[in-house]
């Protein structure tokens, strides 16, 4: 079995398949582990596919899976890591940006042992593209903003989500699902899940062939998969938290409103039919009712969801003397 498995999402990048696969295996052969590469053509419209397939002649431990049509980077990063069997994950582009030589740093790092540097062991190495190779307005400025805002929203503290050169420990991304743009969000997962993560400066270089698929197109999707994020990570047990929260605080608008209304006749300022308060006031009670209702309809669903499949709100990390297991708890997996 693998030590390590390079999981690598393809999309239109046939000429950029022999290079970085040559440029990646000349590191890997260098490692001494045991380590496989998990490549996924996207749907690819171009010839990858056949260029996967001549490296993978060759190649045996590198294995292609190939989607019937292109369902997204997140899509296909999710189905490599699913298939991956080593005990550390490393995520990386297709397209040569990434420097493959930057890999046994992530390890180092990820083991606590980088040259130079004091580090307790983490389970997660995010890669950050300090020096970044890209366009200002149309790549690195919309970055900017939304790793900012990840970061407030999250509280996952890191300068470069969307950087894909990551190290994960097998434990901590799997069983997690993937939809949208979410696979930018794995280091918030793990981070909820208990899990330490850490930051690791980068290489980036700039693109030698084929397009880029990323524009300002991008940039609201990811916005709106942090506010999916955010309720996850804070709501996901207690959504009635949320849901009442806004259902509350518009009753109190409501209550306020009526009482305007109520003063303002009282005092001869205005009709109270002329006044727009009673309104508004209707307005907000039946916005807050609806809020408490959906609370509570979120409540019923997220038991359904946790005790239909015997899930539970918490994570265990560790447990000593287990009843019924004579068993001592194996030390953490190590690389190198």
């Amino acid at each position: 079995m693998p030590a390590l498995s390079v999981v690598i999402p393809l999309f239109n990048e046939e000429a950029n398949v022999a290079p970085l696969l040559d440029e990646l295996y000349g590191v890997l052969d260098g490692l001494g582990l045991p380590a496989e590469v998990v490549c996924v053509d996207d749907g690819s419209r171009d010839g990858t596919w056949s260029a996967l397939v001549e490296v993978a002649a060759r190649r045996p431990t590198l294995r292609v899976l190939r989607f019937r049509r292109n369902f997204g980077q997140t899509a296909a990063m999710s189905a490599g890591i699913e298939s991956a069997r080593g005990s550390v994950i490393v995520p990386m582009d297709g397209d040569l940006q990434n420097d493959p030589a930057d890999i046994p740093r992530l390890l180092a790092r990820l083991e606590g042992r980088l040259p130079g540097e004091v580090e307790a062991p983490v389970d997660v190495v995010s890669g950050w593209r300090r020096e970044r190779r890209d366009r200002e307005l149309g790549r690195k400025l919309p970055s900017r903003i939304a790793n900012w805002l990840i970061s407030r929203a999250s509280g996952v503290r890191l300068h470069d989500f969307g950087c894909s050169l990551k190290a994960y420990r097998l434990e901590v991304v799997q069983g997690v699902k993937l939809y949208g743009e979410m696979h930018r969000f794995i280091p918030v997962y793990a981070s909820w899940q208990g899990a330490r993560v850490a930051e690791l400066v980068v290489h980036h270089r700039p693109r030698h062939a084929g397009q880029s698929k990323y524009g300002l197109g991008r940039t609201s999707k990811v916005l709106l998969d942090l506010l999916v994020v955010k309720f996850l990570t804070s709501f996901t047990t207690k959504p009635i938290y949320l849901f009442g929260g806004v259902g509350l605080g518009s009753l109190g608008l409501s209550a306020l409103s009526f009482g305007a209304a109520i003063v303002y006749k009282l005092l001869g300022l205005k009709d109270f039919v002329a006044t727009p308060l009673p309104l508004l006031g209707t307005l907000f009670a039946l916005s807050g009712l609806l809020a408490l209702l959906m609370g509570l309809l979120a409540e019923m669903v997220v038991r359904i969801y946790y005790e239909s499949q015997g899930k539970r709100p918490y994570l265990v990390a560790e447990e000593l003397n287990a009843v019924g297991s004579t068993s001592r708890p194996d030390p953490r997996a190590r690389v190198g």
